[in-house]
């Protein structure tokens, strides 16, 4: 694909035939993320399309495509999930299902818009924030997400000890054989056995079908989970759980993770529609295994000491043992020591996807260890130090579970923001650009968020605050989010105007009101499907040094600088509140 400008200093795309040699093009970086899509179900050559095909010839294509969705969603439910789930039904019942069902729209609408910056730029998240907004806020981008990560990560090492440990094999043979194994696994050089490996463990998530029905669950009370509720009333304990569960169910990492993985997997504008079947199969079974995950500490755990008191998953594995019996204790112990080794091997090439993006050296899963020596080097040096900090102390392990979702969810805001003006940027995305009523989705997904954190906050400040209060607290925020909403609608209809003026001046002196006019000639179903597809099945992302970077407004600087000032002193309040709790 080149591209021109054309008299009005606009640039236009012309779809040529690429080189044999697969050279990338437009913003595309590393040659192996063009080629073929070779999946772990299926092979699509690079010019092949869904156009004329049967219909069992577009499942076999859907097959192929499918990988990225799913292995982000299966990823989310990792060791910090299976333990933050369990919390919640050890100390709740089923009281806080509510929270993942309110989650579904904020994965999908987070999740599908790097989808499309992922298939249309062909670079990853870290690359389009440093060269979109430059090295200050890419630092702080990738800063928070190398953090996170790395202690995310440590997690994964400790479900990986306590799961082992569960069948008798001690955390100094345990740490080391899956740190071994995740790098071996990684390092083949294959992108399709990488992806099969992933599926293999994926596939064994469904232990968590006998395990949900061995513990005898109730229907009737986990569909009153269904129905938001505050058990024991909003304090910072709930608060933390509850972001606790948006931090390990949206966190930022899979960003990173999905958008960088459609490239490495060379998924193109045109299986974008392919891609968002897989994420909503990912979603589905994310939130199946939730559920389930929660039920078997609620329904297992029924009627013994252990309700209310949760310290760790492997305690809770052991617990189910002792009142289930070996049977169920060891499928969670299973289900847990899948979850951990899914959730290292996505988080740590997250991170390695990432440092690519920011040094500029290869990295892709199609490139052998000598080829891209910078991208496993990275991966191994992260297994290394995070299997090291795996052999704290166990009762530090188990809060540092917890404060890692939470520190996910309170930096989620600022990741979400970051990835919403990226997909308003109409030089990166060109027609595959937010409408406006996805942006006022992820404007409500990103308040919310803020909203969740502010609560979080207060309470760890003023740990008397009332659950009034805190409601009350909360109809103001969603108030001055509508305001807000509000006349940020209303000055993108005044620059909206201003631009059809200046249209309108250009083209000799027209009334505005004529090429509004113009601009909402009615078209059928049928023909703006076909110009909109035409478009955009062949529109990918000009070369980035090529680019103008878009401008920040003086308020959107101070809004900018205001969200990370407050997320800083969330996370430092995260952490007072972790520290609180391993004091007593």
């Amino acid at each position: 694909m080149a591209f021109f400008a054309n008299g009005s200093g606009r640039r236009t795309a012309t779809v040529t035939a690429p080189a044999d040699t697969h050279q990338p093009t437009g913003a595309v970086m590393d040659s192996a993320h063009v080629g073929d899509i070779v999946g772990a179900l299926g092979t699509i050559k690079m010019h092949d399309s869904a156009e004329g095909r049967s219909r069992k010839q577009r499942l076999r294509m859907l097959l192929a495509i499918i990988g990225p969705g799913l292995i982000v969603m299966v990823g989310d439910n990792d060791a910090g999930g299976v333990a933050t789930y369990a919390q919640a039904g050890q100390n709740y019942g089923m009281a806080l299902v509510w929270t993942l069902v309110l989650l579904i729209p904020v994965l999908y609408v987070n999740q599908e818009m790097v989808v499309r910056l992922g298939a249309v730029a062909g670079v990853g998240h870290a690359r389009l924030i440093f060269d979109r907004f430059g090295k200050f806020w890419g630092a702080f981008s990738v800063g928070d997400l190398f953090i996170v990560n790395a202690l995310t990560i440590v997690t994964e090492f400790i479900g990986v000890s306590m799961a082992l440990g569960y069948f008798g094999l001690p955390k100094w043979i345990a740490v080391p054989l899956a740190a071994l194994l995740l790098f071996a696994v990684v390092a083949g050089g294959s992108f399709r056995r990488w992806e099969r490996f992933l599926f293999a463990l994926i596939a064994i998530n469904i232990v968590m079908f006998p395990l949900a029905i061995m513990v005898h669950p109730s229907v009737k009370d986990t569909a009153h989970g269904f129905l938001p509720s505050f058990p024991g009333g909003l304090n910072s304990t709930l608060l933390l759980l509850i972001v606790s569960i948006v931090g390990t169910t949206v966190a930022p990492w899979q960003l990173f993770f999905q958008q960088s993985n459609i490239v490495d997997k060379r998924i193109t504008p045109r299986w974008i529609k392919y891609e968002r079947v897989d994420l909503w199969v990912g979603i589905v079974v994310v939130m199946i295994g939730a559920i389930a995950i929660m039920a078997a500490a609620t329904f297992g755990l029924a009627g013994t000491d252990a309700i209310g008191n949760f310290t760790d998953a492997g305690a809770v594995a052991q617990s189910l043992h002792d009142h289930m019996g070996p049977t169920v204790g060891a499928l969670f112990a299973i289900l847990l020591l899948d979850a951990s080794l899914i959730g290292a091997n996505a988080v740590g090439l997250a991170t390695t996807y990432a440092l690519g993006d920011t040094l500029g050296k290869r990295h892709s899963l199609h490139w052998k260890i000598s080829e891209a020596p910078a991208f496993y080097a990275g991966y191994a040096a992260l297994l290394a130090i995070a299997g090291a900090v795996a052999f704290s102390p166990d009762h530090v392990l188990g809060l540092l579970t917890q404060g890692v979702q939470a520190l996910a969810g309170v930096l989620l805001p600022s990741a979400t923001v970051f990835l919403v003006l990226l997909c308003n940027d109409k030089a990166v995305l060109g027609p595959w650009v937010n409408t406006v009523r996805q942006n006022i989705v992820a404007g409500i997904i990103v308040w919310s968020l803020v909203l969740l954190s502010l609560a979080l906050t207060a309470a760890t400040f003023f740990p008397n605050l009332s659950t009034l209060t805190l409601e009350v607290g909360f109809g103001v925020g969603a108030l001055i989010g509508v305001l807000g909403g509000a006349a940020m609608l209303l000055a993108w209809q005044r620059g909206r105007r201003k631009a059809t003026e200046r249209t309108a001046a250009e083209l000799g002196g027209l009334d505005p009101d004529q090429v509004e006019e113009l601009d909402a000639t009615p078209l059928t179903k049928a023909e703006r499907k076909v110009i909109r597809e035409t478009d955009r099945d062949t529109w990918r992302t000009p070369a980035l040094a090529t680019l103008d970077r878009p401008a920040f407004s003086m308020g959107r600087m101070a809004g900018m600088i205001a969200l990370r000032g407050y997320l800083l002193i969330a996370v430092v309040l995260v952490g007072v509140k972790i520290f609180q709790q391993i004091t007593g």
